[in-house]
C-alpha cells in the first residue's frame, strides 16, 4: 500500500499510489483525481478491506513527480497518456474510472481514446469538457462570463503562486482549521476534520505556481460529444457546488441515455463529505459491467 514511481509515455516520472499489494483480488478501480487531491481524499473507496483493488497518480510535476521536460505538456491529453502509462504499469486490462473535478475530463477523453480499458465512468462533481464553463453557477454568475473568469482566477493564482505556496506551508492545520474551512461555504461541514485534514495536509505542499499553470491548461479542453460512451456511467453531483454546476452535470447527464444520476446535498469535494455513499455508488456501477474479480491460484 502506498506511492511508486513510473514512466510514462513522454519519458516523464510519474508517482502513482494504490491501495494495497495484493494484485490477484478486488475490483479495478483507477481514480482520475482532482487537481491537486491526494488518494486520502477517497477515505471509503482506498480502504484496502473494501473489495475494491485501487490505483491512482499525481498530476505532472506533483506529489514528488517530475514536471515534463516541455512543460507545456500538462494538458488533458497528457493526463491520458499517464493514466494508460499507469495501468499498464501496475498489470490493468479493464477498470472502472472514478473520476473528480478535472479528472472527470481525463477519465472521459481516456474512454474515447481506449474504450477497450475501461469498464464503467463514475464522474463526480466534474463534466466532461468545458470545465471553466461550469464553474460559479450558484453564485449567480451568468453562463457567457464563466469560463472567462475561471481563467481569469487561475491565472492570478499562477501569478502569487509563491505567496500561496508560501502562506500554505505557514497556516496552522489543525481540528479548529478545518472547522473554520468546512463551515466556509466552498466545503460543507460534512466534510469533517478526520477527512478533511489529512487531504488538506498533502494539498498544501504544492508549488501552486505549477498547480495554476496545470488548471489554466485544462481551460482548453472544449465540452465532449458523449454519443461515443457505452460503457455504463454514474454520475454524482452536489446540490451546493460552486465549481462545477449541478445542472451542467444534469446536461451531461442527459446526453448518456443510459446514465444514472445521483444529487447529494453537498460541494464539490463530495469524496471528502459522502464517501460512503460514492463507494456504495461505485460498488453499484460495478455491478452493470462485466468485470469479475481475479482468485488466487489454489495453493
Amino acid at each position: 500500500m502506498g506511492a511508486f514511481t513510473f514512466v510514462s509515455g513522454d519519458g516523464t516520472r510519474v508517482v502513482g499510489w494504490r491501495n494495497h499489494e495484493d494484485d490477484d483480488r478486488g475490483i479495478p478501480v483507477v481514480i482520475s483525481n482532482g487537481l491537486g487531491t491526494p488518494p486520502a481524499a477517497w477515505p471509503t473507496i482506498i480502504r484496502p478491506d473494501n473489495g475494491l483493488r485501487v490505483v491512482t497518480w499525481y498530476y505532472r510535476g506533483t506529489g514528488g513527480g517530475q514536471r515534463p521536460a516541455d512543460e507545456s505538456r500538462i494538458t488533458v491529453h497528457d493526463h491520458v497518456e499517464d493514466l494508460l502509462a499507469l495501468m499498464d504499469h501496475e498489470g490493468i486490462d479493464r477498470a472502472l474510472v472514478a473520476c473528480w473535478s478535472l479528472g472527470v475530463n481525463v477519465g472521459f477523453e481516456f474512454a474515447r481514446a481506449h474504450p477497450d480499458r475501461v469498464a464503467g465512468l463514475m464522474a463526480v462533481a466534474g463534466v466532461p469538457g468545458g470545465t471553466f464553463g461550469a464553474m460559479f453557477g450558484p453564485l449567480r454568475v451568468p453562463r457567457p462570463f464563466r469560463h472567462d473568469l475561471g481563467v481569469a482566477a487561475a491565472r492570478l493564482g499562477r501569478r502569487i503562486g509563491p505567496q500561496l505556496t508560501w502562506l500554505a506551508g505557514r497556516i496552522p492545520l489543525n481540528r479548529a482549521t478545518a472547522l473554520a474551512i468546512n463551515h466556509s461555504g466552498f466545503v460543507l461541514p460534512a466534510a469533517t476534520p478526520e477527512r478533511l485534514i489529512p487531504a488538506l495536509e498533502e494539498f498544501r505542499t504544492h508549488d501552486f505556481g505549477w498547480y495554476f499553470s496545470i488548471a489554466i491548461a485544462a481551460a482548453d479542453h472544449e465540452p465532449m460529444d458523449l454519443g461515443f460512451v457505452e460503457v455504463p456511467v454514474t454520475l454524482v453531483a452536489g446540490k451546493y457546488d460552486v465549481l462545477t454546476s449541478m445542472y451542467d452535470m444534469v446536461d451531461a447527464a442527459s446526453r448518456i441515455p443510459h446514465a444514472e444520476l445521483h444529487l447529494l446535498p453537498g460541494s464539490h469535494f463530495l469524496p471528502l463529505e459522502y464517501p460512503d455513499e460514492l463507494a456504495t455508488e461505485l460498488h453499484r456501477l460495478a455491478e452493470r459491467t462485466d468485470l469479475t474479480v481475479r482468485q488466487p491460484a489454489a495453493p
